[in-house]
């Protein structure tokens, strides 16, 4: 295909399936805890507002965590599949890491999800209510051992390599390995701030269309006070794990600064924009301030950050792509602060429910945080490279003996398929945020009766109206 090697081809596959799946589980960790957030305020306040917006999202979580899940399943089985080699030497870690996750996040998930969907009306307000945080804890727990196991690949230690194989000898240094903290904070801050811009975007959505509620005024109201709060918090966190990046992938920073080389006794500046090229090892077009570069990374106004030319062109990442990979994501964190900042402004003016410039953006800025997310690993895992294991197993060496044309058949299968079946169910998910929440004027017209439609409480029978007969039949029919 292209020209591409069989190498190339399995690098893209898995790249297109790993970024599919990502989107799902990080909107699932932020709609969890968002969910846990809204009840326990329904409980404490009794307002209704609160458990309109539950059982409105709490639908949306559900799709979204059954994308997930599926999602997951396709991504887990390329390591036997298309990186064997990789498997076969670093199983000893990566196996019982990922088994960890099933039998401590998946188990408590799967046990009460269940009663956190279903049993509204069959369990005690306080049981549901452990069940939602239960749920929300899992998202986390499930965060945690992914995180631990890709970070031991990126900063691999607490091992021994015993006939070819990784075998751990330590498991707290396998697991709190030295990037993991600040991966693992990383993440999880990026997939509150990408839930609340999806959640502040669907609020602003209806306001522009006049539906003025107070579910909706609500949505807009916690979305932006997490923006306001979250988004600054998130940039000192990477400010924190780009330094630990510079200790422990020196050529990493290198290759996203696209810096090439030092001048002697000169502090390193910042090159805000420009093309770099591998084969010509430089950065041509750029635009760059003196000294910044020293001042961010290295706190410092006079010592250097690591040029690419220090170290060999076979151990170097691809500048190209994560220059501009990391410029996207500090570029769209950069708005998310901007937004925060500006609602806050019109909140103190009492404005922020009727500006339809700033709603305008927030609709705009609704896929931002998981566009920052896949910008994000794009910089992290591409910049690992050429390394599956760093400083341990090269990824041209990790890949299974499969042909060109195998993986380009099934790269076309992968492409074909992710589209149609997580093109449904994401058009889906869009549908369900379109009918936004049932505010108590709501329940009042659609309280069932003869000839009345009512709320269905399935997932799958929440957007039903509209659609064709058959269609219906597909996603549940009606209750």
């Amino acid at each position: 295909m292209f020209g591409l090697e069989a190498l190339d081809l399995a690098r893209i596959q898995f790249a297109f399936t790993v970024s599919f799946h990502i989107l799902f589980p990080a909107t699932t960790i932020g709609l969890a805890s968002y969910l846990a957030v809204l009840e326990g305020l329904w409980l404490k306040t009794g307002e209704e507002v609160y458990r309109d917006l539950y059982h409105f999202w709490s639908k949306i979580f559900a799709v979204n965590f059954g994308m997930g899940v599926v999602s997951g399943l396709v991504m887990a089985y390329q390591f036997g599949t298309n990186w064997s080699v990789f498997s076969d030497f670093a199983g000893g870690v990566t196996g019982p890491l990922l088994a960890y996750e099933v039998l401590t996040a998946f188990f408590l998930e799967a046990g009460f999800l269940g009663v956190m969907l279903f049993g509204w009306n069959r369990v005690g307000p306080g049981l549901h209510f452990l069940s939602t945080v239960l749920v929300a804890l899992g998202t986390l727990v499930s965060t945690f051992w992914i995180l631990a196991s890709n970070s031991w690949m990126q900063t691999p230690q607490g091992h021994e390599i015993v006939n070819g194989q990784v075998i751990p000898v330590d498991w707290l240094k396998v697991i709190f390995n030295p990037s993991f903290p600040y991966r693992l904070a990383h993440m999880a801050m990026a997939a509150f701030v990408a839930t609340a811009f999806v959640v502040g975007a669907s609020a602003a959505w209806h306001l522009l269309r006049g539906r003025d509620n107070p579910a909706v005024r609500k949505m807009l109201s916690m979305t932006m006070w997490m923006a306001l709060l979250a988004t600054p918090v998130q940039a000192v966190i990477g400010d924190f794990h780009g330094l630990n990046t510079l200790e422990h992938q020196p050529v990493k920073i290198a290759a996203m600064e696209g810096h090439w080389d030092n001048v002697p006794g000169e502090p390193t500046p910042l090159i805000l924009f420009g093309w770099p090229d591998m084969r010509r090892e430089e950065t041509r077009f750029k635009v760059e301030v003196p000294v910044l570069g020293s001042l961010i990374l290295r706190h410092s106004l006079s010592e250097q950050v690591p040029a690419l030319k220090e170290f060999p062109a076979r151990d170097r990442p691809n500048s190209t792509v994560i220059f501009w990979s990391f410029r996207l994501m500090v570029g769209l964190g950069l708005l998310m602060i901007f937004v925060g900042l500006w609602a806050l402004w019109l909140r103190v003016r009492g404005r922020l429910y009727q500006s339809r410039p700033f709603l305008r953006l927030v609709l705009w800025m609704g896929a931002s945080g998981l566009l920052a997310i896949l910008a994000g690993w794009f910089t992290t895992e591409v910049g690992r490279q050429p390394w599956v294991v760093y400083g341990l197993l090269r990824t041209a060496d990790a890949v299974s003996a499969h042909g060109p044309g195998q993986l380009s058949l099934t790269l076309a299968l992968f492409v074909l398929v992710y589209v149609v079946i997580f093109g449904t169910g994401i058009g889906y998910l869009l549908r369900l945020i379109r009918k936004g929440p049932v505010t108590e004027e709501g329940r009042e017209a659609s309280a069932g009766g003869p000839g009345q439609t009512r709320t269905p409480a399935r997932p799958l029978s929440a957007a039903d109206e509209g659609m064709p007969e058959g269609s219906r039949d597909l996603l549940g029919g009606r209750t």
